[in-house]
């Protein structure tokens, strides 16, 4: 297997890192400290015997590893969880049930890494297709647990299982848990050292400025809004974009000022109709005129 098809210098030492370990504490037992600085700096790539060593040092699956620095990963799980992320923005959970009792028993998903995305998932689905908020709450810590019993130093994967539990006690109106979940996911995320998908983080202040609205505590509302918007603008994207101009506009309107909150409001259903979003463009127009009027 070729490992120059792969980015690990700078993932690997971000790790060490990140973990606290020093140059001579990663090598020592795999290879030299010399070995160690030619892989970081990718003079020379490690064998895989090695880099599955590297990895049990780190308390890293090899997998979650490869799908970090692959700079091509494309396989069947993949191509099963890219189709449950699609049902998932979709909120067809019924469709990513389905897929979850048809994979889950497969050999291709027997590992660790895999089985936890499917459990995640599966603990989504008790909530929002049965109901049932305590099985999903069990289900979804079970999922962290499995590869981080302890719950510290988590990563990306698992702090995205955090979130969804924090989302889950907002749907069910327990915002002062959503707030303590969210609160951990949000610190857990600003730690690594390195973020794939700035979504999850967008995710956690979108969350915080609902729940802490909720709350009736809308200056910090506004707090986690504007930090939402500031990465919403600063990385480019879109996401969640029209819903932080919303939910800043809301929270001004709750306050008494009234021609600020109509000034973010406003954007967001620009921002709609430069989507294209007719459907939730008709929503929020209900929404927005039922805030100005309440």
């Amino acid at each position: 297997m070729k490992l120059e098809k792969y980015l690990f210098g700078e993932i690997l030492q971000s790790f060490r890192e990140y973990k606290s370990l020093s140059l001579e504490e990663l090598a020592g037992g795999i290879c030299t400290v010399e070995e160690l600085v030619s892989f970081e700096k990718e003079r020379a790539y490690p064998t895989l015997d090695v880099l599955y060593k590297f990895a049990k040092k780190l308390d890293m699956e090899l997998t979650y590893f490869f799908d970090i620095a692959s700079k091509t990963t494309i396989h069947y799980p993949n191509a099963v969880i890219q189709l449950i992320e699609k049902y998932k923005r979709e909120r067809d959970y019924v469709a990513i049930n389905n897929i979850i009792q048809s994979e889950k028993y497969s050999p291709l998903f027997n590992q660790k890494s895999l089985k936890q995305y499917l459990m995640w998932h599966q603990g989504i689905c008790y909530h929002h297709l049965d109901g049932d908020s305590d099985r999903a709450f069990d289900t979804l810590s079970k999922a962290i647990a499995l590869t981080n019993p302890k719950r510290v130093s988590l990563t990306e994967r698992e702090i995205e299982i955090l979130t969804s539990i924090g989302l889950i006690f907002y749907d069910t109106k327990n915002y002062r848990s959503a707030v303590t979940i969210f609160l951990e996911a949000l610190s857990s995320i600003e730690n690594l050292p390195h973020v794939l998908n700035m979504k999850g983080q967008l995710r956690i202040l979108f969350g915080l400025s609902q729940a802490y609205t909720k709350l009736d505590m809308y200056e910090e509302s506004l707090s986690y809004c504007y930090k939402g918007l500031n990465l919403c603008i600063n990385e480019e994207l879109l996401y969640l974009l029209n819903e932080f101009y919303y939910q800043i506009g809301h929270n001004y309107v709750k306050i008494g000022e009234v021609d600020k909150g109509k000034y973010y409001l406003e954007e967001c259903l620009h921002l709609l109709r430069l989507e294209k979003k007719t459907r939730l463009l008709k929503i929020m127009e209900i929404e927005i005129d039922n805030l100005l009027n309440s």
